[in-house]
């Protein structure tokens, strides 16, 4: 195991350690590895802000970041806000969805928000195994926080239409998760989620929003890319990428 800093850190500090190989979610030909930040109460906001700006990503109470052994596929990206200005589509997404209203929930079980997220798994990852999780599984994947998480529901003259678990950073928001409403594909409703994160962090004056890992390979990550300018992490320096993301987000780090 390794801690966070070398040189004599306190034990507050958290520890590391790597899982065993197993299916990749993403790349199904592909054995991934992840590095876990261990225990999560050692975690507080400080840490957890410096673990994000080091690639990590958060499920529940765990943070960890990929960590396998040849594959590099997976390239943390964030929004630098000030910089963003959205395009076309973008600019059409914002205005068929005006009409929704966003409200901050506490970080609580939501009848109503479960069943939503189980109309959502099963017509947007049918097969993935997430569309079958009981209600603890929800709660544990999405309720279960040591940080500061923001819950948003978003309603269109009451009838709810997507929900965002946020976290709250010293530089910005991290997007945890979103699930929508799968009965309306051409309202862009994960493209307004975004729009409207992004927002969130120009409003608060911070300067990125954390968007996760962005993969080549994978079609479901490709969205993230549409939001300019981006940045990626390739080792431990965060690259600004305008135009062609794919040719200089390559990871080429000895991680």
């Amino acid at each position: 195991m390794t801690r966070l800093a070398d040189a004599d850190p306190p034990p507050s500090l958290p520890l590391f350690h790597d899982t065993a190989p197993h299916p990749c979610h993403y790349l199904p030909d592909r054995r991934a590895i992840l590095r876990v930040a261990v225990p999560p109460s050692s975690i507080d906001a400080g840490i957890y802000g410096e673990l994000i700006r080091r690639g990590f990503r958060r499920s529940g109470e765990v943070a960890y970041r990929p960590a396998c052994e040849v594959c590099h596929a997976c390239v943390p990206v964030r929004v630098p806000v000030a910089r963003f200005v959205p395009d076309r589509s973008q600019r059409r997404c914002l205005k068929a969805n005006r009409t929704l209203e966003a409200r901050e929930c506490p970080l609580a079980f939501f009848e109503e928000h479960y069943l939503l997220y189980q109309r959502y798994q099963a017509s947007r990852h049918s097969g993935g195994g997430m569309e079958d999780d009981h209600r603890e599984q929800y709660a544990q994947f999405l309720l279960r926080s040591l940080v500061d998480t923001r819950l948003v529901e978003f309603r269109d003259a009451g009838r709810l239409r997507m929900v965002s678990l946020i976290d709250a950073l010293d530089d910005g928001l991290s997007s945890v998760y979103t699930f929508f409403d799968p009965e309306l594909p051409a309202a862009g409703l994960g493209t307004y989620g975004v729009l409207w994160q992004i927002h969130r962090c120009l409003a608060n004056g911070w300067p990125y929003l954390y968007l996760g890992y962005w993969i080549r390979e994978c079609r479901k990550m490709s969205y993230k890319t549409r939001f300019r300018p981006i940045e990626g992490l390739v080792g431990s320096v965060w690259l600004s990428e305008d135009s062609s993301i794919g040719q200089r987000f390559e990871r080429t780090d000895d991680r």
